[in-house]
């Protein structure tokens, strides 16, 4: 049976009455929606212990590493916006499907390539795909849902995504124990394929058919716009993702910021024009002006320029620096991925009671349970420290859980339904590019101060690197951190309702 919620669902606050038939249906097209966007970030993050195997197997070096975990979120955050415009204008059900079926195809020639080349191409097409596929997503819960509902669903939607990005490491050391070295991390890649293949065919039966668009702007594409903010975004983030730490880095790469900036005026003043003639631009600038949106895009943005970057630097330290298997590396995630789904789960079901106040509390949390990892790789005794960095990850588990749910919904709260698939894009392409700066910025002190231990151990190298990029990752949240207290201290001064 398909869907024709789309049609159904009003820009208004009023929520409309629909079948037992129809409820079942839409929460069914929630979960495809979830679901595959949890396949895309599982796929962000469980690559992260294959690392040494992929090295090993493959010959690749600090530059091929890195391009495989940040050419990824390059091209994840180059596609959003444009794919997010394109989804609300057109269809979000016909982009999500070609998202989908591109990264299952990418999984496919990534399970199968033969050297690091090809593996660092099926990389970049998956995050191609990714980025075609997750704004869909975001616009589809804005479709779907209103109210309270929406807060529940985005608080299901922060669950699953909190659990795919803290249990990739553990699936992903999973899977390297279960093939061994040469043969493992081709199981990541294979076990995209049939899930893939179900997620479109479950997608094309259950997906809404049909969706709100602003009168007269389907045929107004801004094309101008979409390139000159691609070349923004590519040169912004380029130096970042081709920036290892060690002494092969170019330091060429950087003048690709002074493009960026170049890029970025030509981008404001034609945007600026465009939007006089009364035509729909690729950004509304406007969506800024809404404090909770411009606070939350800050917000997401350092925190996910901490997150994958610490799980990334943590797994390092555990198996380079104390000899870990690829599966403990793994498993110390699980802590944090059980208590980030259960406190994103309550606090999508109290974020209309408590709003920002969550968000802030939950940083608290993850300040504490990052600095806890720090602290125990200098009194705790070499073999006992999985179990104590999984007992801190558990604390930031805790509060990363209230801060990704809540934060999406306090940030769309004020942006029309028609315009959710586009914010929620800007919003992602703040995630990644702070991804992307993060990994540079945290990787960068890490293989730095390793690099240049001199005599150490490397057990003392590690944990002299892991120390350094664990401040790197202390300073990203704690800038979230002040975002949310600005838009808490924002909330409190507006004027009650009567």
């Amino acid at each position: 049976m398909t869907s024709d919620l789309g049609s159904r669902r009003p820009s208004t606050a009023t929520v409309p009455i629909l079948t037992v038939e129809q409820e079942r249906i839409r929460w069914r097209a929630f979960g495809i929606a979830v679901g595959a966007a949890s396949l895309t970030i599982l796929d962000l993050a469980k690559i992260n212990v294959a690392i040494p195997s992929i090295s090993a197997d493959l010959g690749a070096g600090a530059t091929e590493v890195q391009l495989l975990l940040a050419g990824f979120v390059l091209a994840f955050g180059l596609l959003l916006i444009p794919s997010g415009r394109v989804g609300d204008l057109y269809s979000r059900r016909n982009m999500f499907l070609a998202g989908l079926a591109l990264f299952t195809l990418s999984s496919l020639t990534g399970a199968l390539a033969p050297t690091i080349e090809v593996l660092i191409v099926s990389r970049i097409s998956q995050g191609v795909a990714a980025g075609l596929l997750m704004p869909q997503v975001l616009g589809l819960i804005q479709q779907l849902f209103i109210g309270k509902e929406r807060g529940r669903a985005f608080g299901i939607f922060g669950a699953v995504i909190g659990l795919s990005t803290a249990f990739g490491p553990t699936l992903g050391g999973f899977l390297v124990g279960v093939g061994g070295s040469a043969m493992g991390w081709h199981l990541l890649f294979w076990m995209n394929v049939p899930l893939g293949i179900a997620a479109i065919l479950a997608a094309i039966r259950l997906l809404p058919r049909t969706q709100e668009v602003p009168e007269g702007a389907v045929k107004d594409f801004d094309v101008v716009g979409t390139l000159l903010l691609g070349v923004t975004v590519f040169s912004f983030m380029l130096p970042f993702v081709l920036t290892t730490g060690t002494d092969i880095d170019n330091p060429g790469r950087w003048w690709w910021l002074v493009v960026a900036v170049i890029a970025g005026v030509f981008f404001g003043v034609w945007e600026k024009r465009y939007l006089a003639q009364g035509r729909v631009a690729i950004i509304d600038f406007a969506l800024f002006a809404v404090s909770s949106f411009r606070n939350g895009v800050a917000v997401s943005s350092f925190y996910f320029a901490a997150l994958p970057a610490t799980f990334i630097a943590q797994t390092l330290w555990l198996q380079e620096g104390l000899g870990f298997s690829p599966v403990v590396a793994g498993m110390v995630t699980i802590p944090f991925a059980l208590l980030s789904a259960f406190s994103s789960w309550r606090s999508g079901l109290l974020v209309n009671t408590y709003g920002r106040l969550l968000v802030v509390g939950g940083l608290v949390l993850v300040l504490a349970g990052f600095s806890g990892v720090m602290v125990a790789g200098y009194f705790v005794a070499d073999q006992w420290m999985a179990w104590a960095t999984a007992g801190f990850m558990a604390i930031a588990g805790l509060g990363g859980g209230a801060v990704i749910a809540p934060n999406q919904t306090l940030m769309l709260e004020d942006i029309p339904i028609r315009e959710g698939g586009l914010a929620g894009s800007i919003a992602q392409v703040g995630q990644r590019i702070g991804t992307a700066v993060g990994l540079a910025a945290v990787l960068s002190a890490l293989f730095y101060v390793v690099s240049h231990s001199g005599g150490a151990s490397q057990v003392e190298a590690f944990r002299a690197g892991f120390t350094a990029g664990g401040f790197v990752s202390l300073g990203l949240v704690v800038l979230a951190l002040v975002f949310a207290l600005l838009d808490l201290s924002a909330r409190s001064e507006k004027p009650t309702s009567p």
